[in-house]
């Protein structure tokens, strides 16, 4: 999910018109759900060509659109009695297998069922608070889609020093994912900065003006034909970094509609990305360890059916 910021202007040109600007809005900023937009229209925080429009007005080619985001008041984030699965836990962290579908921290319009409402259920007041309210807790994040490996902090200290890792890029993060195609190279390395796309604010770009730099490592596992499974190693952390450069590779990842075909050959229940392995070195030990999430049934199932289709067209 691309983040939005509070206290930002959005500025957005329109290409093609003829759509209520409110359901223009919702499909080009995600983030922010329809009836967020409309309250900003009511508000006039959403301007075309420099004067407030309502709901119904229709986004003609050429249109300048300025979204307002107005700073919100700190909504009160509640603890959910939400089962996770912890892959690990000590006084100093948690690690959680994230499922498919859960969004990790609050954001505008969205402020339950996330991640952080079930870590606030299950730390209780144990958790860091470095990144405030909205983020108790959270060193680093995962798309709603992509499943695997979270770390959450428990105190302050044990934050600052895995932050400072990761930072440092020496945090392990390795994923697992089934692309489309058959990669000519056992491995490789895609670098190339991301940022978000120029025209489409719902995806990250490789071709963008203001992109950060950013190094996805890859080798293959195994080959299906049409379809190869790899294992990706981040050297940096940018917003959809791997679905972005292998797509930029022409290889996108199975089950992802945003970057690769919008109709997917298999029936997922989303994309084949799962952070497998993370590894850090413990805040209080300094003792380097390692998780391995296991895959979500949908993704080995997949691979299942690959392997028993491959082992038979040979």
């Amino acid at each position: 999910m691309n983040d939005i910021i509070e206290d930002e202007n959005i500025n957005i040109q329109v290409e093609h018109g003829g759509e209520r600007i409110d359901r223009f809005l919702s499909g080009n900023l995600e983030g922010l759900s329809r009836s967020y937009i409309q309250k900003l229209l009511r508000d006039g925080n959403i301007e075309v060509n420099g004067s407030p429009v309502k709901a119904n007005y229709k986004a003609a080619p050429g249109d300048e659109i300025c979204v307002k985001i107005p700073e919100p008041e700190i909504p009160e984030i509640l603890p959910e009695n939400i089962p996770l699965d912890i892959l690990y836990e000590d006084a100093d962290i948690l690690v959680v297998n994230k499922p498919k579908g859960m969004v990790v921290h609050p954001a505008p319009g969205h402020y339950e069922h996330t991640l952080v409402n079930a870590v606030m259920y299950h730390c209780r007041d144990r958790l860091s608070g470095i990144n405030g309210v909205m983020r108790p807790g959270i060193v680093h994040r995962i798309d709603m889609d992509t499943t695997g490996s979270l770390l959450i902090c428990k105190n302050d200290r044990a934050h600052q020093i895995l932050a400072e890792e990761l930072k440092e890029h020496s945090i392990t993060r390795r994923y697992h994912a089934v692309v489309y195609g058959n990669l000519k190279e056992d491995s490789g390395t895609v670098n190339a900065p991301v940022g978000r796309h120029p025209t489409d604010r719902k995806k990250m770009s490789t071709r963008s003006a203001n992109g950060r730099h950013a190094v996805t490592h890859y080798r293959v596992l195994e080959r299906f034909g049409s379809y190869t499974y790899i294992e990706c190693e981040l050297e940096t952390g940018r917003t959809h970094q791997i679905r972005v450069h292998m797509a930029g590779i022409s290889h996108p990842i199975l089950g992802d509609n945003v970057y690769g075909p919008s109709k997917c050959p298999f029936k997922l229940q989303g994309q084949t990305l799962h952070a497998k392995i993370l590894g850090i070195r413990h805040p209080t030990t300094g003792k380097y360890m390692e998780f391995d999430a296991p895959l979500p049934d949908y993704f080995s199932d997949l691979l299942d059916m690959l392997r028993r289709k491959y082992k038979f067209s040979l």
